[in-house]
């Protein structure tokens, strides 16, 4: 018997025709001091002329995917070689590993890159991708395959997938310089809720704080299962539990800046030598060294993910009815709410606020759901700010 034949759809692709002049961003400075990690970005946006709002539509086929249900770009499999992307840089521009541990350097087609209009960036650190060869150190990337897993944020009404195809996700914070935000915390493990990445929550820079005043907060994430870990990239402290976390998995390394993500990579894998830098001692922010979200292989197997410091995280397609869910110790409290669309503010015989009030839900967790169902995504409350209640 033949091979089943795939399913086919047509998919409407808008091109922009470059007809027309294009505005000049103003204030670029604050653009900058508003998102670092956007900073690499901005001389492709810097143009006079380009990229109009003239547009031309396109008619491409494509097939569905039968694992994921997706529909991709039909290529020709002839032509292409599998791999999987280390790092991307801007819209168009890849390092791909090949099938035999090669590497080129690749665009993206512009097909590829029009097709997701809700995306900031197409192709991700982790993406597997079709991609067809120019010459020999270089090719095209023709079609990106449906992510298993994902890790994603919202930037400016758009998605900002940061790494795709992992298994884990080692949320770092700072004991202290800068403040330790449970807020910022409980956002990322709503994320890789979303995303179905396994959260690690580990606590570095050991060495600033009184870890008897940390265990309430640590208890918190390890009676819902989360892994914790007391780490200093200094001391060594803790370095030889997260390797034994790393072994032969896929990890993203993320947090806010200047919490030691880099720091903690450096003294995991010596002789890595990947830059750092010290937090501000005037603002207590971090100060962005990394720029370019990577993947880097382990001598002791498996890969980690070094990514740019964020200040803030707001959760991208993720409806306000959704949160409950990502708080994994609502889930069983929910069923026992009186109202099937309880918002678990200020309803009678809300199971979740009886909850909170038994003492089964944490009220730093409960706080930070507030948060996000209100959309406060300025401010990111800290350890200290919620003692001084």
């Amino acid at each position: 018997m033949g091979a089943k034949k795939k399913s086919r759809k047509k998919l409407r692709v808008r091109f922009h025709k470059n007809r027309e002049a294009k505005a000049r961003i103003q204030n670029l400075t604050r653009k900058v001091a508003d998102d670092l990690e956007d900073a690499e970005l901005l001389t492709g946006q810097e143009r006079l002329s380009g990229k109009g709002e003239t547009a031309k539509y396109r008619t491409v086929i494509g097939e569905v995917d039968e694992a994921s249900g997706e529909t991709v770009l039909m290529v020709d499999l002839q032509t292409c070689e599998a791999g999987r992307v280390l790092s991307s840089i801007g819209a168009n521009h890849c390092q791909v590993q090949t099938a035999t541990g090669g590497l080129l350097q690749c665009s993206v087609r512009r097909v590829v890159r029009t097709l997701s209009r809700d995306s900031r960036n197409v192709v991700v650190a982790g993406d597997q991708v079709l991609y067809s060869r120019t010459d020999e150190s270089s090719g095209v990337i023709e079609r990106v395959e449906p992510r298993r897993t994902a890790l994603s944020r919202g930037s400016r009404r758009r998605a900002h997938i940061i790494v795709a195809n992992v298994d884990q996700a080692v949320i770092v914070a700072s004991a202290a310089e800068p403040a330790l935000k449970p807020a910022l915390i409980d956002r990322f493990l709503c994320s890789t809720e979303k995303g179905g990445i396994q959260g690690i929550v580990c606590i570095n820079k050991l060495d600033l704080a009184n870890r008897v005043e940390l265990q309430p907060l640590l208890g918190q994430y390890a009676r819902l299962n989360y892994p914790v870990l007391l780490t200093n990239a200094i001391s060594g402290e803790g370095i030889d539990e997260l390797r034994r976390l790393l072994r032969n998995k896929e990890t993203v390394f993320t947090g806010q800046s200047g919490v030691g993500k880099t720091s903690l990579l450096n003294a995991i894998q010596p002789g890595l030598g990947r830059r750092t830098a010290e937090v501000s001692e005037d603002s207590q922010k971090g100060r962005h060294t990394t720029r370019v979200t990577e993947l880097i292989a382990l001598e002791q197997g498996g890969w980690v993910v070094d990514t740019p410091g964020i200040r803030q995280l707001q959760l991208w397609d993720v409806q306000t009815e959704e949160v409950e869910g990502l708080f994994v110790e609502f889930r069983p409290f929910v069923a026992l709410c009186h109202f099937p669309d309880c918002s678990h503010t200020h309803e009678q015989n809300c199971g979740v606020k009886q909850g909170v009030d038994l003492g089964m839900i944490s009220p730093l967790r409960y706080e930070s759901y507030l948060r996000i169902t209100q959309g406060d995504e300025e401010s990111l409350f800290s350890l200290a700010d919620w003692r001084r209640r």
